[in-house]
């Protein structure tokens, strides 16, 4: 059997998976599944990562040092393989790397996929997408909206010529933007559909006057608290948009422009000292993380389990949780903002309704503000920070 048959076996084979496994059900996207080669954006080589726990150390695997078949056999695992480390693409590294942080990746093809279908892009659809990446994904919607209707923005100029390259490699030629997605590209607007690879802390007010009225935009929202939630807003007419959060657990990088600000070590100073009204490690729970995320929308979360650690570096506010010795948690907290006071309070109203995923939270933009809500737009919510 030659490489490229065992590549197109490989790619049925994925896309029947996610079929069996209810993820897909649109025809012309399992048809985009089967058709796009990945392995020609996976490009070189990749990053693999040591498993848990403990530190990641990333192993960067080059193609012309493994054998075809496993190659192809990682290719169309449904894994996102990081392609970028800190800036440094896998094929530049010159060793292992131990801890670091992925910049680019291709993520894994079955959700891709599925965003494609949920965000309801069809033939003749114009399309904009945010994170091109390797340019897999803008693949994927060349193939169901056709290359023409397709525009993709990158940010990393490395990556957009890697994505670049690969695309065309692969016999697709949308328009490939080398810039910052949160702007979006107005000379492809309007867009019948926006579609994010990357995460935002909101959605940009000039990005949604791109989309036209009646279109749909699908985004990761996320924050520096490590929450994520996948929403699908629907754009009106005054440059405003309101959607529902979606089932699942997606997550994606940050956006480069909405990361979190950079700081040297911390230091955990003395502050005011009282008994935690909730354990802290239910904020390692993923929806009640969103919502702590919400409450404390400036500061960084550190900590995990019992000993959560919040940072505001703009303020100087911190708050620190330990356990008390007697079953319960004690809570530190310095500073003008009371970080954790707002995530009990936050963590309160979410319990009182029932402690939901965010499937049941959903998003409404207006000029004035973006404010995610649980149950309807009259039911309890938090403004995004903008």
């Amino acid at each position: 059997m030659t490489t490229s048959t065992t590549a197109r076996a490989l790619r049925r084979q994925l896309v029947q998976h996610l079929v069996d496994e209810d993820v897909l059900h649109d025809h012309e996207v399992r048809r985009a599944g089967e058709s796009v080669p990945r392995e020609v954006f996976l490009g070189p080589a990749i990053y693999r990562p040591s498993p848990p726990p403990g530190v990641t150390v990333w192993t960067p695997t080059r193609r012309v040092d493994t054998p075809s078949d496993e190659w192809l056999r990682l290719t169309y695992e449904n894994t996102t393989w990081v392609t970028q480390l800190d800036g440094v693409l896998a094929e530049d590294a010159t060793g292992p790397v131990t801890g670091g942080t992925p910049t680019s990746s291709s993520t894994l093809p079955g959700l891709v996929l599925w965003m494609i279908e949920q965000a309801g892009i069809t033939e003749g659809k114009r399309v904009l997408v945010i994170g091109a990446g390797t340019g897999l994904s803008t693949a994927y919607i060349c193939e169901v909206a056709g290359q023409e209707n397709t525009t993709a923005v990158e940010t990393d100029p490395v990556a957009a010529e890697r994505a670049r390259k690969a695309l065309a490699e692969a016999g697709y030629g949308p328009a490939l933007i080398t810039g910052d997605g949160l702007l979006g590209y107005s000379g492809g607007a309007p867009y019948d559909v926006v579609i994010a690879f990357c995460s935002m802390r909101h959605v940009p007010y000039g990005l949604l006057r791109q989309v036209r009225e009646g279109g749909t935009v699908l985004v990761t929202l996320a924050g520096w608290g490590f929450g994520h939630g996948l929403v699908r807003l629907t754009a009106d007419a005054t440059g405003g948009a309101e959607g529902r959060f979606l089932p699942g657990y997606t997550s994606f990088m940050m956006a480069r422009p909405h990361d979190r600000p950079p700081h040297s070590r911390v230091e955990l100073l003395p502050g005011d000292e009282r008994p935690s009204r909730i354990d802290p490690a239910l904020v390692d729970d993923w929806s009640a993380r969103f919502v702590a995320q919400l409450a404390a929308p400036s500061a960084e979360r550190l900590g995990v389990g019992a000993e959560q650690i919040l940072l505001d570096v703009a303020t100087g506010s911190q708050a620190r949780t330990r356990p008390d010795g007697n079953g319960g948690w004690t809570v530190t907290e310095r500073g003008p903002l009371r970080l954790w006071r707002a995530v009990e309070d936050a963590t309160a109203t979410w319990q009182r309704a029932g402690a939901p995923h965010l499937s049941s939270f959903g998003l409404t933009i207006t000029q004035d503000a973006q404010r995610v809500w649980i149950g309807t737009r009259e039911g309890p919510g938090w403004n995004l920070p903008i």
